[in-house]
This record gives structure tokens, C-alpha cells and sequence, in this order.
């Protein structure tokens, strides 16, 4: 299997794809914490992720700014922004929904924003209560102003890989809202699964398409392990040069439109795989353990992760 590569004007091989390095962004921090009801205090978010960089993350989405009555785990985002340490060569990144939310974060001391919208109708109307048409134009407006305030950008395409309720997300749509968004000008496109439906078929279908839609753009992919299928689907994208991977602390999170789904990727079961891959990560798994350990003594439940119980 090949893909066209514009930029090189040539097919490459996936042999000659593989990345030999992957950046693992912790999404932990935020996608995980903001499924659980009890909070985590303040001082210990601070704690879990300066311990996060301890261990070699250098990508952290450490909070998402967004209405504090919707989503309690998030009302500290301002506060906890001020506080992390900052460290050479880290990147803290949050979630934005709305020009305010960019405005907090850049006033809250961040550098770089996630900007997201889906490519399911369905699951945009339920989620954001926006037509797509609606939620373009409002992604467009976000871009603008992060620019404006200096922010580096991320976006992000939900439900990449189906929706229950859409299970076959037009190409044609997703080759839309990347087109957008790279004129608008981005740092890095990020294909979520967010009802965790990808598989290796999926993945495929998808990366033989979008590779040369997005030239040399950085690519990152936002996996869930609904159906166990996490691992198989990061090493199905690794054949396409992917070297960007989001996974969560533990395998926490979820989604809240498959109830009793699976938690994102766990980052210490991703950093393990992509080792025994011969592919670096810079990731200590033995220090990211200790975290999941402790997030599950304080919350009190068992996570999907598996690494950090070895």
C-alpha cells in the first residue's frame, strides 16, 4: 500500500512512512478529568501535571474553558493556567468553544488553543446546539482572533470515523472543513474519534484520502478504545507518517453519546506500544504510572488502562 505524497510529488511507501519519533499529547488533564463528578482540587491538578512533564510529556492539554456550571472539572482552568510551572520545550494547550473561551486562555497566560468542530451534523447539533454551517463560521471567527492574541492554533475534526446515530461521515465533508481550515492557517490537524467507531478499515479509508489533502500539515489522531481497538488503529495510522497521538492518563474519559464507552487510549499503554515499535517517545512509563495509580486511588475506580498495573 502507497499513498501520494504532493509535496514530494512521488508515492511513498508506508515502510518509508513510519515515523521513528511520536509526540504523545496528555489529554488527561482535561478529556479525562471532566467525566469524573468529584473534583480534583486545584493544587493537585497542578501537582499531576508538573509530575506529567516529570515524566517526559511535552504536550499537555491541561484544561478547556467552557461553562463552569456544564462542566464543574473545568471551573478552575483560569487559575490553574496561572500556576503550572513553565518549562523549555512544553507546551501547555487547552480547549476552546467560543471567542470568550480564546479570550481566556490567552489572558489566563496559554500559548496555543484546540479549536474543534465536528463532521457530524447530528453530533454538532447535540453537542454545541450549531448547524456545521454555523460552527464553521464561528471555528473561522476563533481562528482570527487566536491569531490576533498570538496563539498557536490546533484543530480539531470530530467524528471523523462515524456517529451512531451517522455512521458514515461523508469524505467529501471532511475534505471541506480541512481545506478551511488550512487557509485560514493552523499549526497542526487533529482527526478525532469520538465515539471510538474507527477501526483499521476506517483508518485507512480515511488516511489514503486525507494525506494528500493536508501535504506536509502536522496530523494528529484523537483516539478512543471503545471497542479495544485503540492500539490496532495507531498502528494502522503509523503506516501514513502519523507521529502525532492524543491518549489520556489511565484511559480515562469517554463519550457522553456511548454510554459505557471506553475511555481515550491510556498514555502509558500507547508510550509502551510505540517502544516495542523501536519508536521513541521521550515518555518515562514507570513515572506516568505513578500518576494513573494515584488518579485511581483518588478517585476511587478502576480505569482501562492496563500498564500502570504491572
Amino acid at each position: 500500500m502507497d499513498y501520494f505524497d504532493q509535496n514530494q510529488g512521488e508515492r511513498q511507501t508506508i515502510d518509508s512512512a513510519m515515523p521513528d519519533r511520536v509526540t504523545i499529547m496528555e489529554v488527561g488533564p482535561r478529556d479525562g478529568l471532566q467525566f469524573e463528578k468529584k473534583i480534583l482540587p486545584t493544587p493537585l491538578k497542578v501537582e499531576l501535571i508538573t509530575d506529567l512533564v516529570e515524566a517526559g510529556l511535552q504536550e499537555i492539554q491541561v484544561a478547556s474553558f467552557v461553562n463552569p456550571g456544564i462542566v464543574p472539572q473545568m471551573a478552575d482552568a483560569d487559575t490553574l493556567v496561572a500556576q503550572l510551572p513553565e518549562q523549555a520545550g512544553v507546551v501547555y494547550n487547552g480547549l476552546v468553544l467560543n471567542s470568550k473561551g480564546v479570550e481566556r486562555a490567552a489572558a489566563a497566560g496559554l500559548k496555543s488553543v484546540e479549536i474543534s468542530i465536528s463532521a457530524s451534523e447530528t453530533h454538532s447539533r447535540r453537542n454545541v446546539n450549531m448547524t456545521l454551517k454555523e460552527a464553521t463560521a464561528q471555528a473561522g471567527e476563533m481562528i482570527r482572533l487566536s491569531k490576533e492574541l498570538g496563539l498557536a492554533i490546533r484543530a480539531g475534526i470530530q467524528c471523523v470515523f462515524g456517529f451512531p446515530d451517522e455512521e458514515t461521515i461523508p469524505f467529501e465533508r471532511i475534505q471541506s472543513i480541512v481545506e478551511g481550515f488550512m487557509e485560514k492557517g493552523i499549526e497542526i490537524l487533529c482527526l478525532s474519534d469520538t465515539t471510538g467507531m474507527a477501526d483499521p478499515g476506517k483508518i485507512d479509508a480515511v488516511m489514503e484520502k486525507i494525506c494528500p489533502v493536508v501535504g506536509d500539515l502536522d496530523m494528529a489522531l484523537h483516539l478512543h478504545d471503545t471497542k479495544g481497538l485503540g492500539l490496532v488503529n495507531v498502528q494502522t495510522a503509523l503506516k501514513y507518517g502519523i507521529r502525532h497521538f492524543d491518549a489520556s492518563l489511565a484511559g480515562m474519559g469517554g463519550c457522553p453519546f456511548v454510554p459505557g464507552a471506553a475511555g481515550n487510549i491510556a498514555t502509558e499503554d500507547l508510550a509502551n506500544f510505540l517502544h516495542t515499535l523501536h519508536i521513541e517517545t521521550s515518555v518515562d512509563i514507570k513515572k506516568l504510572a505513578c500518576c494513573s495509580r494515584r488518579l485511581e486511588a483518588f478517585f476511587e475506580k478502576r480505569f482501562s488502562g492496563r500498564m500502570h498495573r504491572l
